[in-house]
């Protein structure tokens, strides 16, 4: 008897790729041939011809009347998927999708994500975005309180009925992948990595660096807040201490007793926002109760 095969939903977020979606879709077409799979491309808006070239390619289309972003593109490829194990990778060629069995396979061994860990030239080569990832990685790995290799991967496989209780969580952009990545942490799920090779990617980039950051810090924020209020009281709670004590020391040590008043009410501070972290964390409590 014939054993079962392995089903996957691919799930690719596409806005004006036209110049790569239909060998991005040939490409799984062709090393999924061992599965039952289904391929979900999601046109964000594009005015390109990335929805039909998709349907020509046998794809099924999810068509966004505008776009509305990258992340919200992949909520809606997941709410339509047929399967419950979930691959999401980008259009843009970037990502070997020679390697999808290889994260499929590790992720049949119980883990609840299984993540392409970026590695080459090509992941590398902006010296623009590379300091703004050190500093958004080393925002997640505080927040999440470990090391993260990689933290907005593209190319990813999990669970529908895992990642469908976190949606209102989750990022509506480009931070989608950050998101994710930081909420399975936090919420003691298990996630492999596997290296991957990181390929140029074909037309030009749809992310807008500083504008994307200043949103995956405010998605991070709000992470803290929800998952771990505490933490992030307690930073702004040190902080202020750290400076409030430079205040009094200096007014003691260099005869400055106008500093003394201003060190004082900032010690007092710090123990008020301390306190507030204290009430958040435990009003996190009795809502997840």
């Amino acid at each position: 008897m014939e054993s079962e095969k392995t089903t996957v939903s691919v799930v690719i977020p596409a806005y004006n790729e036209k110049d790569s979606i239909k060998s991005t879709i040939r490409q799984i077409q062709e090393v999924l041939q061992d599965y039952a799979y289904e391929i979900i491309v999601i046109d964000d808006g594009s005015d390109d011809g990335t929805c039909e070239l998709s349907k020509d390619q046998g794809a099924k289309v999810i068509q966004h009347p505008h776009n509305i972003g990258y992340g919200r593109s992949i909520k809606s490829g997941i709410n339509v998927t047929e399967y419950d194990t979930i691959v999401i990778v980008d259009a843009d060629g970037t990502y070997p999708i020679e390697r999808m069995p290889d994260l499929i396979e590790e992720y049949q061994k119980g883990f609840n994500m299984v993540v392409g860990l970026r590695t080459g030239k090509h992941y590398r080569e902006s010296w623009l975005k590379m300091p703004l990832r050190i500093i958004l990685k080393l925002l997640v790995e505080f927040t999440a309180g470990s090391k993260i290799p990689d933290i907005n991967s593209g190319l990813r496989v999990f669970s529908k009925k895992d990642i469908l209780p976190y949606f209102s969580h989750l990022c509506g952009t480009f931070s989608f992948s950050t998101s994710v990545t930081l909420v399975y942490i936090l919420d003691g799920k298990f996630i492999s990595y596997i290296p991957i090779k990181y390929h140029k990617r074909s037309g030009a980039t749809k992310v807008r660096m500083l504008r994307d950051s200043l949103r995956t810090i405010q998605y991070i924020v709000q992470t803290i807040l929800y998952y771990n209020p505490i933490k992030l009281f307690l930073v702004l709670s040190v902080g202020v201490l750290i400076v409030s004590m430079g205040l009094v020391v200096a007014s003691a040590g260099l005869q400055m007793p106008w500093f003394f008043l201003p060190g004082c009410l900032g010690v007092l501070t710090s123990i008020v926002i301390f306190s507030i972290g204290l009430l958040a964390d435990l009003l996190r409590q009795i809502m997840i109760k």
